[in-house]
């Protein structure tokens, strides 16, 4: 009888093991020299960090994760809970993507394949360093030109700055034309064209294909130009 229950028991065990949902979006790989941990998969809802899958590695460095994904979005893979410096944030997709990092230096330079989305924000994060040094580079100027109170200086350097973030816009608004049919356009539309005007916004908007508009973050870019224009409406 304690034979046949122990038999019951793995049974059930082993069923619900290999009944675990895998969703079309699987995640996986390598982060070398780490021994011993956790990871999590990890999406915002709404304004909340989600766990949704998570595995602990013990002895071996190779993971698996899996979710299902509706649209292209991004998502985390951190590392031992919720710290920020141990994150890893890329776009996720149906698929398998997969994800290689080291321990000691995690989130600093992973390398990510598998997406299409990542594969072209990664194209885009390159020129977009080239701005963000550009633009400390101005705030040092700026100072510096202030504190000899060199007012033709001044005025050259906040011209200048002016022109770099036109330089700026302009780009990242072809760069999302030129992308119109992955859902990375709206997003960058979303994050990175604060400064651009409302016509440009707009030329996005009616470049983008159905099914990016039909996108999360497609949605999101329609709201964003309603309240944009219901703004302008109402001045």
């Amino acid at each position: 009888m304690k034979k046949i229950l122990s038999i019951l028991i793995l049974s059930i065990v082993l069923h619900s093991c290999s009944s675990k949902k895998e969703g079309n979006m699987i995640v996986q790989g390598q982060i070398k020299g780490l021994k011993k941990g956790k990871l999590y998969l990890q999406k915002m809802v709404d304004t909340v960090l989600v766990s949704v899958d998570s595995v602990t590695l013990l002895g071996k460095d190779t993971f698996t994760l899996t979710d299902n994904v509706d649209s292209p979005v991004l998502y985390y893979l951190t590392l031992d809970g919720n710290t920020i410096d141990k994150r890893i944030l890329f776009f996720a997709e149906a698929g398998i993507i997969t994800i290689n990092d080291q321990v000691d230096q995690f989130g600093f330079n992973p390398k990510i394949t598998g997406s299409k989305n990542q594969e072209i924000l990664d194209r885009y994060n390159v020129i977009s360093k080239r701005f963000q040094d550009e633009r400390l580079d101005f705030i040092k100027k700026d100072f510096e030109a202030k504190q000899s109170k060199d007012t033709d200086l001044i005025e050259k350097v906040q011209t200048d700055y002016k022109r770099m973030v036109r330089k700026r816009v302009l780009y990242t608004t072809n760069f999302a034309l030129t992308n119109a049919d992955l859902e990375v356009a709206p997003y960058l539309a979303l994050t990175e064209m604060y400064d651009a005007s409302l016509k440009m916004l707009d030329t996005v908007n009616s470049k983008l294909s159905p099914k990016v508009k039909n996108s999360i973050y497609g949605q999101r870019f329609q709201e964003y130009l309603e309240t944009i224009k219901k703004a302008e409406a109402a001045k």
